[in-house]
């Protein structure tokens, strides 16, 4: 089921490389939209969950959703479970992925390449999602393809471990040929 994202922060973002998820499987373009919980498309995503749940599993589709869920085998997470990642706590997350290229776009809908720089993560964005249940060897879950990702407008970008600055230094003009033994 198509669900179209609007304003949410762009994290992880794996728009115009495939990578492999977590060193495993086949290489994916992939990332993880971040919600604030009240945000309106929560809602559209949780129907939508609801909806392929029981197109899929019919009559057994509240207790299905409800062992997935509690599993976290789900699209739509609670970010407190990353709150040790910048922007997540408080908030909603949802990873989408996808073995063919999303279409990534501009503001004015031109096609975006990765060396202009537009799409970096912690910037707002506009997303296609399909979200689709899976049934089989792999186990039961709630996942979401990427169809496309459009830019809306910068946010502060997700720095991970920063750069170092002058204070982190010392001044090493001055010969003093301490040496430390190993």
């Amino acid at each position: 089921m198509k669900v179209k994202l609007q304003n949410v922060r762009l994290a992880f973002p794996e728009l115009f490389k495939a990578e492999q998820v977590n060193g495993e499987g086949d290489p994916q373009f992939s990332a993880t939209f971040i919600l604030p919980r009240n945000h309106p498309n929560v809602k559209d995503i949780e129907n939508a969950i609801l909806q392929v749940a029981k197109e899929k599993w019919a009559d057994k589709a509240d207790a299905i959703l409800k062992k997935v869920k509690a599993e976290l085998k789900t699209c739509l997470k609670d970010g407190d479970l990353k709150a040790d990642l910048e922007g997540f706590a408080g908030n909603y997350f949802l990873s989408a992925s996808n073995r063919t290229r999303p279409y990534v776009i501009n503001r004015d809908k031109t096609q975006l390449k990765p060396t202009d720089g537009v799409m970096y993560a912690g910037c707002y964005v506009y997303a296609v999602i399909d979200i689709w249940a899976m049934d089989n060897k792999f186990g039961k879950r709630i996942c979401a393809s990427l169809s496309g990702v459009q830019f809306y407008k910068d946010g502060d970008a997700f720095t991970g471990g920063g750069i170092a600055s002058d204070d982190d230094f010392d001044d090493l003009s001055v010969d003093n040929e301490e040496e430390f033994s190993v």
